[in-house]
């Protein structure tokens, strides 16, 4: 595709748009509500007891957490971006909730008190690039939630028959911030079970302009290999599927073709 004048004139960054706090909290913040409301009718209809504590592995900005804070929940999360999470925490502070998150990797961490549950919903999990990593992220987080708490995790999968939906575009406004976002695949091996995504933010503001991109490395799964990874963890209890609508009236009907599921675990 050719570039217009308006590009060419645009400063442009390559840079991780995990630095960029302030713009990924705009541009990944469309389905938030929903995913409140989903969360909460999960605490209510899967988890043994009462929900205080919630935690959220690869939280990054806390747009689910504060939100969550605001609720009356105590929260806590772990992310390895050090600008997210000091974001995070500023926002929570400001408001004065209770909890904070943490630098860490989510494959490797520890929490003081478990969580009543934990959420991580939109295909971060997929950042963990081996196998191993997955284990010991879903080994992690059974150790954070106490027995008869509940992680509910989100991610695309890789249909095995059709095509798969990999070109989106989508804007998001806040005052007089406006972000247009691009996301393309550059390179799909399943052998590798690897994939790589561009990622374009086009950013106006009432004085400039600026563009940033980056690449994003992803581990796929498949239906079959997600199931096999949930029935390697033993301290989970798979308990249902639903997809991206989050509707809980709705369970999703999985096959050959699901591009994106929502597992609710149990800890056993």
């Amino acid at each position: 595709m050719a570039e217009s004048q308006d590009d060419a004139a645009m400063q442009k960054t390559i840079a991780s748009i995990y630095d960029f706090p302030t713009y990924y909290d705009l541009v990944f913040g469309s389905d938030t509500a929903a995913e409140l409301r989903f969360l909460n009718k999960c605490f209510e209809r899967f988890v043994d007891g009462s929900v205080k504590r919630v935690f959220e592995p690869a939280c990054g900005t806390g747009r689910l957490l504060y939100r969550m804070g605001q609720s009356g929940f105590h929260v806590g999360g772990i992310d390895l971006n050090a600008k997210a999470v000091e974001y995070c925490n500023k926002r929570l502070a400001r408001l004065q909730l209770r909890g904070r998150a943490m630098v860490g990797d989510m494959a490797d961490f520890e929490v003081k008190e478990p969580f009543d549950a934990a959420f991580n919903t939109i295909n971060s999990f997929r950042h963990l690039p081996t196998e191993k990593s997955a284990v010991a992220h879903l080994d992690c987080v059974s150790r954070a939630v106490r027995v008869g708490g509940i992680y509910v995790l989100g991610l695309h999968l890789t249909p095995t028959v059709g095509d798969a939906t990999d070109e989106e575009s989508w804007s998001a406004r806040r005052g007089q911030l406006s972000i247009n976002t691009h996301m393309w695949p550059i390179e799909k091996n399943t052998r590798k079970r690897l994939e790589r995504f561009g990622i374009r933010f086009d950013i106006y503001k009432p004085t400039d302009s600026m563009r940033i991109e980056d690449v994003l490395e992803l581990r796929s799964y498949t239906l079959k290999q997600f199931r096999n990874l949930l029935e390697s963890v033993t301290s989970w209890e798979t308990l249902e599927f639903y997809d991206f609508a989050y509707d809980i009236r709705k369970p999703a009907k999985l096959g050959p073709d699901t591009e994106d599921v929502v597992a609710i675990l149990k800890k056993r």
